[in-house]
C-alpha cells in the first residue's frame, strides 16, 4: 500500500516529519534504536512527527507496512522515554503518542515537541557530548562539542548579558553616547524619578552599571557595556564583536554597497549609536506615504514600527560570543536581518506573542526604556502585522545551526497581491481562483511571486492551523492548481508541469556573508571571499537572485549508482582515464580543468572526495576555485541543492539528463 508526499503531509501537520519501518526481526513490530536519535534531534531543533510502520523505499516513495504487535512498540517507547540511561529526559505527554488505522494497518504517530530553552540538549545516553543530535533537513546529525557547550551555556544563563565586568568602569563609556541616551529615556520616560542621579547611579537604576553585593566588587555589565560603551574596550570583552550595515544598490546578493556603516573607528561603535544611525537609514525613501491621525500627520507607521523591531530584535537577541557578525541589509526589494545565535524559543510561540525569553535583557531594558522597543514577547507579531498591512510578501525566519548558528529574517518589499500577480493568477486560471478561500489564493500567489511554496512559507502568511494548511495544499493539488514533489519536509508545490529551476529550503538574503566574519573593509568580489571550509555553493543555490542563471533541479535524477564507485570497477577506470592528464599534471590551465570536471560529471554525479581522487587537487581548491563558479554558471549542478552541507552531496554536469 502506497502513501501519497500530500497524505504523509496530513499525518504530520506540516511539522518535521521522520519515518521508521519498525519491524523487528520478526516482523511484527519494534522500535528501532535509531528512534532515539531522532527524538533528541527534533527536541533540539523545531520538534516533529515520527510515523512508526512507514517505510520510505526511495526518496517520495513511501509504503505503509503496519505494526502487527502495536502494544510491544507503544511500551518500548514509554519505557525508553522515562529511562534517564536511554535518553536525558522525557518530552512526550500521553497525546503525543497516537495509533493511527491506515486502510486496515496499525501506524504510530509521535509528536515530539520542541525541547524549551532548560531542557537543551537533549541527549541520548549519559553523556551529552557524545549523544546530542540535531535536525538538518531530513537527517539526524550528531552535534560537536562546541554547539553542545553553547545549549548548555543557554540552559543555566538567563539573560547573556548580565554579568559584572569588575575590570570595565564608567570610563569605558563613550560620553556623548551616555549624554544622548539619558535624553532619550527623559523623552521617552519624562516622570521616571531617576532623571536627577549621577551617570553611575542611573545606569546601576537601569542594570548597566552593578554592584556585587558579596564581594564588594561593581563595574560595567556586559548589556552596559555593548550598549554605551567605547569600541576598544567593547572588542577588548568581545573579541568576535561586528557591526554593519550595508545598503545595496541592486535586488542581488553580491557584496556591493553604497552606503555602509560598520565598526571601523569612525564611531563609538556602540550598540545604541548604531540603532541609532542605522534607523536613519532604513527609514531613508521607505516606500510608503506618510498618514493622518485626525489633522496631525503620523510619520510613523506600522512599517517604521516592524523595521525598528526588527533591528532591535536582532541586537537584544544576539549571542555576542558567536563568530557571525551582525549584518543589516537594504536592498531595493527587502530589507535583511542577521544576528549571532538562534531563536532561543520556537518561532510559532514567538509569533504567538506573549513569550519572552530574551538573551540578553539588559539590552533589552535599555533600549524600552529610550523607546525603542514595545512591550515584551511583541515584536515578531508587530513585524508581520506591519508587513501584513501593506500586503507585502510575508517575513521569513531562517535559522541555521550549520558552522555558526545565527538567526536570519527577510523583509520583502514586494506585494504579494500586486496587480502583476493577479493578472498573471487570472490569465492562468481565470476567475477560478477567486472563488477560492483566502489560504489557497496566499498559496497561489506566492508560486506566482516565488516560484513554489512549502508548508511552512504558507504557514508564516495565514494563521490557519498546521492540518489546514496541509489540507489546503492537498486540495488545491487534487483540483489541479498545483503539482507537488520533494518528500517529507522538502516537500513543495508549483504549477502544473512548471517545477522551480532550482530547490531550495527557503529563500535567504545572505550568500558567502551568511558563514562567518569577514574583513569589513574588504571590497573583493563576493565569489573570492568565500572561506574554503564554507558552504561554497551557497550563493548559487539558496540564495535570491533572480538575474543569475539558476541551476535545474537534481533531486528527482539521482542516479542510485553513484552513491560509491568501486575503485575496481570499469566505470572508475574510466573516470580515471578521463582525468589523466590534469591528474598527473601539477599545474593545468583553467580553461582544462574545467572541461575536465565537466566530462567527469557528464556521467553521473560524483561526490567531492571521487573528484580529489580523480583529478588529484585538494577538497579546498576543487570548491573556491571550480565548483562554486562553475554552479554559479549553470553549469554543474548540486545533488541536494536544498542541503548544502548534506553528508552525500555531489554534483553532476548540468546537460547529464
Amino acid at each position: 500500500m502506497q502513501l501519497t508526499s500530500d497524505r504523509l503531509l496530513e499525518l504530520s501537520e506540516g511539522a518535521d516529519l521522520e519515518v521508521k519501518a519498525c519491524l523487528g526481526h520478526d516482523g511484527r513490530g519494534e522500535l528501532s534504536r535509531s528512534f532515539w536519535d531522532t527524538y533528541s534531534a527534533m527536541a533540539n531543533t523545531d520538534g516533529g512527527v515520527v510515523l512508526l510502520g512507514i517505510r520510505e523505499k526511495k526518496r517520495g516513495d513511501f509504503e505503509v507496512v503496519g505494526l502487527t504487535d502495536v502494544a510491544k512498540v507503544r511500551k518500548a517507547l514509554w519505557d525508553g522515554a522515562n529511562n534517564r540511561e536511554q535518553v536525558s529526559i522525557n518530552l512526550l505527554l500521553d497525546s503525543s503518542v497516537e495509533v493511527l488505522d491506515h486502510d486496515s494497518k496499525k501506524i504510530i504517530r509521535v509528536s515530539i515537541p520542541r525541547a524549551k530553552r532548560g531542557q537543551r540538549p537533549v541527549y541520548v545516553g549519559r553523556n551529552p557530548l557524545t549523544g546530542t543530535y540535531q535536525r538538518n533537513y531530513e537527517g539526524d546529525y550528531r552535534c560537536d562539542s562546541e554547539t553542545v557547550k553553547r545549549m548548555l551555556a543557554e540552559q543555566v544563563e538567563e539573560e547573556r548579558d548580565g554579568k559584572l565586568l569588575p575590570a570595565f568602569g564608567i570610563e569605558d563609556l563613550d560620553p556623548a553616547s551616555v549624554r544622548d541616551y539619558r535624553n532619550a529615556v527623559r523623552a521617552a520616560k519624562p516622570n521616571l524619578l531617576w532623571h536627577d542621579l549621577d551617570d553611575a547611579e542611573f545606569l546601576k537604576a537601569l542594570g548597566a552599571f552593578r554592584r556585587d553585593r558579596e564581594t564588594g566588587c561593581e563595574g560595567l555589565t556586559l548589556g552596559g557595556l555593548l550598549m554605551l560603551g567605547k569600541l576598544p574596550a567593547i572588542q577588548e570583552a568581545v573579541p568576535n564583536y561586528m557591526l554593519d550595515y550595508q545598503e545595496r544598490p541592486a535586488p542581488k546578493v553580491e557584496l556591493r554597497w553604497i552606503d555602509r556603516l560598520t565598526t571601523d573607528g569612525e564611531w563609538s561603535g556602540n550598540l545604541f549609536d548604531f540603532c541609532r544611525l542605522t534607523l536613519r537609514k532604513l527609514y531613508k525613501d521607505l516606500p510608503i506615504s506618510f498618514q493622518l491621525s485626525g489633522a496631525t500627520r503620523v510619520d510613523e507607521t506600522p512599517v517604521h514600527v516592524a523595521l525598528r523591531e526588527a533591528l532591535v530584535n536582532t541586537l537584544i537577541h544576539a549571542d555576542f560570543s558567536g563568530s557571525v557578525s551582525i549584518l543589516i541589509v537594504k536592498r531595493p526589494d527587502l530589507f535583511g536581518f542577521r544576528n549571532p545565535g538562534c531563536m532561543r524559543v520556537a518561532l510559532a510561540d514567538a509569533m504567538a506573542g506573549g513569550i519572552s525569553d530574551c538573551r540578553n535583557r539588559v539590552l533589552q531594558r535599555l533600549f524600552r526604556m529610550a523607546g525603542y522597543a514595545e512591550q515584551a514577547g511583541y515584536g515578531i507579531p508587530t513585524i508581520y502585522t506591519g508587513w501584513r498591512k501593506q500586503v507585502w510578501r510575508a517575513p521569513y525566519f531562517v535559522e541555521r545551526r550549520d558552522r555558526s548558528e545565527q538567526t536570519i529574517l527577510t523583509m520583502p518589499l514586494i506585494s504579494l497581491l500586486s496587480d502583476d500577480v493577479v493578472s498573471a493568477l487570472e490569465v492562468r486560471f481565470g476567475s477560478r481562483y477567486k472563488r477560492l478561500p483566502m489560504t489557497q489564493q496566499m498559496a497561489l500567489a506566492t508560486v506566482v511571486s516565488e516560484g513554489k511554496v512549502t508548508h511552512g512559507r504558507l504557514k508564516a502568511m495565514v494563521w490557519d492551523h498546521p492540518k489546514d494548511i496541509s489540507a489546503a495544499l492537498s486540495t488545491l493539488c487534487r483540483d489541479g492548481f498545483l503539482e507537488s514533489a520533494g518528500a517529507k519536509r522538502g516537500t513543495f508545490y508549483f504549477f502544473p508541469g512548471e517545477p522551480p529551476l532550482r530547490i531550495e529550503s527557503e529563500p535567504l538574503l545572505f550568500d558567502n556573508e551568511a558563514t562567518g566574519r569577514k574583513d569589513p573593509c574588504s571590497e573583493q568580489p563576493a565569489s573570492e571571499q568565500i572561506d574554503p571550509a564554507s558552504e561554497q555553493m551557497g550563493a548559487a543555490s539558496e540564495q535570491i537572485d533572480p538575474t543569475s542563471e539558476q541551476m535545474r533541479a537534481a533531486s528527482e535524477q539521482i542516479d542510485p549508482a553513484s552513491e560509491q564507485i568501486a575503485r575496481d570497477s570499469e566505470r572508475w577506470h574510466s573516470l580515471l582515464e578521463a582525468a589523466r592528464e590534469v591528474r598527473e599534471s601539477k599545474k593545468a590551465a583553467s580553461d582544462k580543468m574545467d572541461s575536465t570536471i565537466l566530462e567527469l560529471c557528464s556521467r553521473s554525479f560524483l561526490t567531492l572526495r571521487e573528484l580529489e581522487e580523480l583529478t588529484g587537487r585538494g577538497a579546498d581548491t576543487l570548491r573556491v576555485h571550480y565548483l562554486s563558479r562553475l554552479a554559479r554558471e549553470g553549469k554543474i549542478r548540486l545533488r541536494f541543492p536544498e542541503a548544502i552541507r548534506h553528508p552525500n552531496q555531489a554534483y553532476t554536469s548540468s546537460r547529464l539528463s
